[in-house]
């Protein structure tokens, strides 16, 4: 019971597969429109120094003209500048260090046996003279406040909740203090004087001390009280008129409209018109990948995990765009778009890759600002990406990918920055921090198209290399069990790579195929010629029809085993196709001859297919029937060659076995050529050069 539901799923999806891409691209034109913002977009593009080509812009309403950022950093900067320290003033400390002093004071005195009638006389005046210094204020300067070594400074003394301008010279510092006591302090004994300076020295710390927290909250107060504005356009008043030059003063106009818009019309505008808008357009952009992919590539089409794939980059590239927006990051050239470029070419190619680059740029350019020139940004750079890593063999490409994408990126904000500003000096370099942060982010591609892999089933190049790698745990198993076999699979690996790299196709794709055609021999491997190293063969003592299914059943065990070590389908497709659905003519023959009376099924000695369909497993198979004959030439030469892959070749045409491939009568001749010139190299054959003139 379990089984029927199950099949019936199975048939259910089917059935409905057609349907389920058109629910999948509705999704996400849904999800993707529903997070964008929706206020009305400001419809004018500007740069400085370019020529206004709109009609005469006259403000449909009053709006302050905004400061330019240096402006801004300039006024922040005189304004901080106009703001004194604030020291406070501490009363009180003069009680604990004469109390402290007292103490010491006395034991002094009694350890250096002074007279005790004068103890007091000494204690009043030092006492006194210690109060005017602190009463005066000892200061504890702070270097950042100075403008040089020596200088003093004004700031600001806060003492009983009242505050006063006092400049640093005229208070005390701890050396000042200290040598004002010693000049003014007065005894007839120098020892006395001596000991007291000495104590007085001990004990001397500053009362007026920096307060940085209040100091801090006054520079704030002050910095958020600058206006950043700097007059006003009133209503009905002409902007920049046509054919006009944008010049500092009209682009921070316009920049101010701009804003002054925005604003409004997050409560000005038809919310739900601009939802529309959005779908339309995020709609189109989507039927258009649709269109593409049913015309330019059927495969992807037709496979809806591949699809949703795609689908699944453009949304999450759109939401994270989106995110940006609501985040109000610094810069939108955080994200990294080329992040997209070098996914979809790993896992597909490279048109796709551009095609779908283009697509999330033009979607992403109707909702940040200077549109014309981020779409410049992301296109070139998505271009360099994709051209990059047009086969990615090492790790190391995808960080000299980086490296190309990071100088396109800077190429492109020099070239921007001097139409712009004119000059090298007016360049705020800062902005190019964006540009280093998204390449660094775009080094992400190399995990998530791990992810993608193992989560949609498609298999890189990255993937494919690995498993070309003749390291690799099965085909080290491989070479061990059946030498030969391991042998004849590198050999066909060489002549299907070569052919197809000359016709066009995935020459990694082939020789992974090539390499695991023949897997399922492992299981008995002394059943094939090839790894036989004796006279005898253990089919002499099998039937014939028995034999056949051996042979034939290295096939199903090949899937059996890749499928087990989590090959991609891909590979195992290479597996499936290599012998079609031909007989094995060997033993159908013998049968024929041996046994004339009796009925023969021929589906015993045929493959079970499908035939190939695709070039690269047409010319696998071709690889793989030509590599397998040429090895029982007794006396390869020239000729003997050229017949065998012009008899092979036209074998498989008359058993249709190429009907379902996208190889043409051209690529065949080209493959033949191939096929000729590398096995008269492996079998050392010599040209009569006398006979070619």
């Amino acid at each position: 019971m379990a089984k029927i539901r199950k099949n019936s799923h199975k048939v259910l999806y089917r059935k409905y597969s057609s349907n389920i891409k058109y629910i999948m691209m509705v999704l996400s034109v849904i999800i993707i429109t529903a997070f964008l913002p929706k206020q009305p977009r400001f419809r004018y593009e500007f740069e400085k120094g370019t020529i206004w080509k709109n009609k005469d812009l006259v403000s449909p309403f009053s709006f302050a003209i905004l400061k330019t950022s240096p402006q801004v950093t300039i006024d922040k900067k005189d304004a901080l500048d106009n703001v004194l320290p604030i020291y406070k003033f501490n009363k009180e400390l003069i009680n604990v260090v004469e109390e402290a002093y007292s103490n010491e004071f006395d034991v002094k005195w009694r350890t250096n046996a002074f007279p005790e009638n004068e103890k007091q006389n000494y204690r009043q005046s030092s006492f006194k003279l210690l109060e005017f210094i602190y009463n005066k204020g000892i200061i504890a300067l702070n270097v950042k406040h100075q403008k040089g070594s020596n200088a003093g400074y004004d700031f600001s003394l806060l003492n009983n909740n009242i505050s006063k301008t006092v400049n640093t010279q005229d208070v005390f510092t701890v050396p000042s203090a200290l040598k004002y006591y010693k000049d003014n302090f007065r005894a007839v004994d120098l020892k006395i004087k001596e000991m007291i300076v000495n104590l007085v020295e001990d004990h001397l710390q500053p009362n007026i001390v920096f307060d940085e927290k209040l100091t801090g909250i006054v520079q704030n107060n002050t910095v958020n009280s600058l206006s950043t504005t700097r007059g006003m356009v009133q209503k009905g008043e002409l902007i920049i008129s046509k054919d006009n030059v944008v010049d500092d003063e009209a682009y921070q106009k316009l920049l101010s409209f701009k804003e002054a818009y925005e604003a409004q019309t997050k409560t000005i505008g038809d919310s739900k018109l601009v939802y529309l808008g959005q779908i339309l357009l995020v709609g189109f952009i989507v039927s258009l990948l649709m269109v593409f992919l049913k015309l330019f590539r059927k495969d992807i089409f037709a496979d809806n995990r591949q699809l949703s794939l795609i689908l699944l980059v453009i949304t999450t590239m759109l939401l994270a765009l989106t995110w940006a927006i609501k985040l109000n990051l610094p810069s939108i050239y955080y994200i990294p778009f080329c992040i997209v470029p070098i996914i979809i070419r790993i896992l597909f190619d490279t048109r796709l890759a551009l095609y779908l680059h283009l697509l999330v740029v033009l979607i992403s350019g109707f909702f940040v600002a200077n549109s014309f020139e981020f779409v410049f940004y992301q296109v070139t750079s998505g271009m360099v990406a994709i051209y990059s890593i047009r086969n990615l063999i090492k790790r190391e490409q995808l960080l000299l990918s980086a490296l190309f994408i990071l100088s396109a990126y800077f190429i492109s904000f020099l070239g921007i920055a001097l139409l712009r500003e004119g000059s090298l000096s007016q360049i705020e370099w800062i902005n190019f921090v964006p540009f280093i942060v998204s390449v660094l982010l775009s080094l992400l591609a190399y995990p998530l198209i791990y992810a993608f892999e193992k989560m949609f089933g498609i298999t890189s190049d990255v993937a494919l290399i690995e498993l070309t790698n003749t390291n690799n745990k099965l085909l080290r198993e491989l070479a061990f069990k059946a030498p030969g076999t391991f042998q004849h699979s590198l050999q066909v690996a060489n002549l299907a790579e070569a052919a197809i790299f000359k016709i066009g196709g995935n020459s990694l794709l082939v020789r992974a195929g090539a390499l695991y055609h023949d897997i399922g021999k492992i299981e008995n491997p002394q059943y094939f010629i090839e790894n036989q190293n004796t006279a005898l063969s253990p089919h002499d003592k099998l039937p014939y029809e028995q034999s056949a299914q051996i042979i034939i059943k290295h096939v199903h065990k090949g899937i059996e085993i890749t499928r087990r070590h989590q090959l991609p389908e891909s590979v195992i497709d290479f597996i499936r196709t290599h012998h079609g659905n031909t007989r094995v003519d060997y033993f159908y023959q013998s049968f024929l001859k041996n046994s004339p009376e009796k009925f023969v099924d021929e589906n015993i000695f045929r493959y079970p297919g499908p035939i190939p369909f695709s070039k690269e497993t047409g010319v696998l198979m071709l690889a793989d029937s030509v590599e397998a004959a040429s090895r029982s030439l007794k006396n390869p030469d020239a000729q003997s060659i050229n017949d065998l892959v012009e008899r092979i070749i036209d074998y498989k045409l008359e058993q249709n076995q190429l009907d379902n491939c996208d190889i043409t009568l051209k690529d065949l001749e080209t493959i033949k050529l191939i096929f000729k010139t590398m096995l008269m190299s492996i079998y050392h054959v010599r040209i009569d050069y006398q006979q070619t003139l």
